[in-house]
């Protein structure tokens, strides 16, 4: 019998969203397991939401290979806790080898990134076509393969627990921030490189015009290493006439979700933020280029993607090396009328 059950996370805010799907499914197969996940601080706070967790870790080492002592201390902490299994979502070596140090009896994970002999459940991973492309099957699939349910889920929307509540305390923080109700949400920027970022001056111009058509105001999101994309879309809102808040660099996660919550409207690229705006039931528009929306496009239940269909694309690099025609491609008017209709649903 498991009782207490690990599950190590993925590293990334939208992977994190996307994880949801397979600890519902683990928790609703094992109900009586204590369910404790190990996460990256950044992505811890959308986990102590969920009422399938029982319990949150932080995993403090730091992500160069060099951090021997975090893994050792994070080994010596999981250690102590006596945990019956690890479940690794993320394909690292370094997940299989802190599960390996801390002595878990049984440790599950697909055979990526020469993991297997750290492992004792070694999953092979699912070849091209076996499963539904979209990322929140690879993980569906491991919790399937590990033996925990016998059934593969749908595709159906995915939702953070407690959205109404998120959505009330978010709207006492936009009125102590003194902005109006009907907020437009911008996120411009975009891990893992420029290929995936529509123009931020788009975004302030398509934000500012639908800020205007609202009566409300645009608020800009961001990490602090974005605070100068943010800045470009802060002057063009305000150069358009729109009230302009950047909040860039300025809001914890838990923060940034009860905000997103209670905006009227999110435009977006493929990112973490993203996935949250419409895991959170806010209409959202994601403009996508570079990346594949059949493998991360948005599982909410009022989001639209904008895309301009070029031979290139998804080429999935970093950088585009030639004219960045796919992002490039997407006016800011059609970013405009996929908002519109989104809208008037």
């Amino acid at each position: 019998m498991l009782t207490r059950i690990l599950v190590r996370t993925p590293n990334w805010l939208g992977d994190a969203v996307m994880s949801l799907p397979a600890l519902r499914i683990l928790r609703a197969q094992l109900p009586r397991a204590h369910l404790t996940v190990h996460a990256r601080r950044w992505v811890a706070g959308l986990y102590a939401r969920e009422t399938c967790v029982d319990d949150v870790l932080i995993y403090a080492a730091r992500p160069a290979a060099a951090d021997w002592a975090g893994r050792w201390r994070a080994a010596r902490e999981l250690a102590a806790r006596g945990f019956d299994a690890a479940l690794l979502l993320p394909n690292s070596f370094d997940a299989a080898l802190v599960a390996w140090l801390a002595r878990i009896p049984r440790r599950i994970g697909y055979a990526r990134d020469l993991r297997g002999p750290l492992l004792t459940d070694p999953i092979p991973p699912p070849r091209r076509g076996e499963i539904p492309p979209h990322q929140r099957h690879y993980y569906l699939e491991l919790v399937r393969r590990a033996g925990w349910t016998s059934a593969r889920a749908s595709d159906g929307p995915i939702l953070l627990d407690g959205v109404q509540r998120a959505r009330a305390a978010g709207r006492e923080r936009w009125s102590s921030l003194k902005v109006a109700t009907d907020v437009v949400g911008v996120s411009p920027g975009a891990a893992f490189g420029g290929a995936k970022r529509w123009p931020a001056e788009r975004f302030g111009e398509a934000a500012a015009q639908l800020a205007r058509e609202l009566g409300g105001a645009v608020a800009v999101f961001g990490s602090a290493q974005e605070r100068a994309l943010a800045e470009v879309v802060e002057r063009t809102a305000a150069a358009r006439g729109a009230p302009v808040l950047n909040l860039a660099g300025q809001t914890s996660l838990e923060e940034f979700i009860e905000l997103t919550a209670a905006c009227r409207l999110f435009l977006t690229n493929d990112s973490g933020a993203m996935h949250v705006a419409a895991a959170l039931d806010v209409p959202t528009v994601a403009i996508f280029g570079s990346t594949d929306p059949e493998v991360t496009g948005p599982a909410g239940p009022r989001a639209c993607l904008v895309r301009t269909p070029v031979e290139c694309s998804p080429c999935l690099l970093r950088e585009c090396p030639i004219d960045h025609r796919c992002m490039l491609g997407v006016s800011v008017q059609e970013v405009v009328h996929a908002a519109r209709r989104l809208l008037s649903r």
